[in-house]
């Protein structure tokens, strides 16, 4: 019985990744974010590639308080003999609402080329996106923030980058386009937050959709470890997790039926 893979293979004195000599061709020549995208795409990534992913990995790799952190601290405070437990914790909650959002965004854009061809009007296009999607009582992916309003930092500065490294392509145009209309419908402002920047410009980039929330998960994992480090530095009776633990016992109101 054999197991086919293109990854990677070990001898007694080499060890090779996706046809690369690990030792001689990849470590202190590549970053993680470089290493990310040779499993995606199975080849080094170009150095406009490289500065890219490396730019769209870093911002969202932390963001302060999030659901996503608040549950690494409790976890740790619960588990701290499992630092890996408490980063898988906070890893969880990355769907439809934070995180996992630049999957539907990619995945949007890119079956809508599929379906209709990359020659198609942008315009023509976003507004047959919005329609469809409203026809069919979906929500558009990639759209509103709790804190950025009316506009994301972070996606005006990722859109800056892509358009100076060439990744501003068809994908980022006609999200662009989405979120003008779909303001316009509203007849206010929605954010167009940086999940939803991050899901086109890696569609532009030729990712796959299915690959790019995996790629989002690895860098607030890097993130997260900054909470765990902090935990740490305080001590268990001051951590943000044990803090948060006895707020909510004293101000839990039992109500039996």
């Amino acid at each position: 019985m054999q197991f086919p893979t293109k990854i990677g293979k070990s001898t007694p004195d080499k060890i090779y990744i996706h046809g690369y000599d690990l030792t001689e061709d990849l470590i202190g020549h590549i970053t993680l974010a470089d290493m990310a995208f040779l499993g995606a795409m199975h080849r080094k990534p170009t150095e406009n590639e490289s500065k890219m992913l490396n730019a769209l990995l870093v911002a969202i790799c932390e963001h302060g308080y999030t659901p996503s952190s608040i549950s690494t601290r409790l976890t740790y405070l619960g588990a701290p003999e499992s630092v890996q437990s408490a980063v898988a914790a906070g890893l969880l909650g990355a769907g439809t609402v934070y995180l996992g959002a630049m999957e539907y965004v990619a995945e949007m854009l890119q079956k809508a080329f599929q379906k209709y061809g990359d020659d198609m009007n942008i315009i023509e296009l976003a507004s047959l996106i919005i329609h469809e999607r409203q026809e069919n009582k979906q929500q558009l992916p990639g759209f509103g923030h709790p804190i950025h309003k009316p506009e994301d930092p972070r996606t005006t500065r990722l859109f800056q980058i892509a358009k100076e490294l060439g990744f501003y392509g068809n994908n980022s145009q006609l999200l662009v386009e989405i979120h003008k209309q779909f303001c316009e419908k509203k007849g206010k402002t929605i954010t167009l937050n940086a999940v939803g920047a991050i899901g086109a410009i890696m569609a532009d980039m030729g990712l796959d959709y299915r690959v790019v929330k995996s790629l989002a998960v690895a860098s607030r994992a890097v993130g997260l470890v900054a909470h765990i480090v902090e935990e740490i530095e305080v001590g268990r009776k001051e951590s943000f997790g044990q803090q948060l633990y006895e707020f909510v016992e004293e101000n839990a109101d039992y109500q039996p039926k």
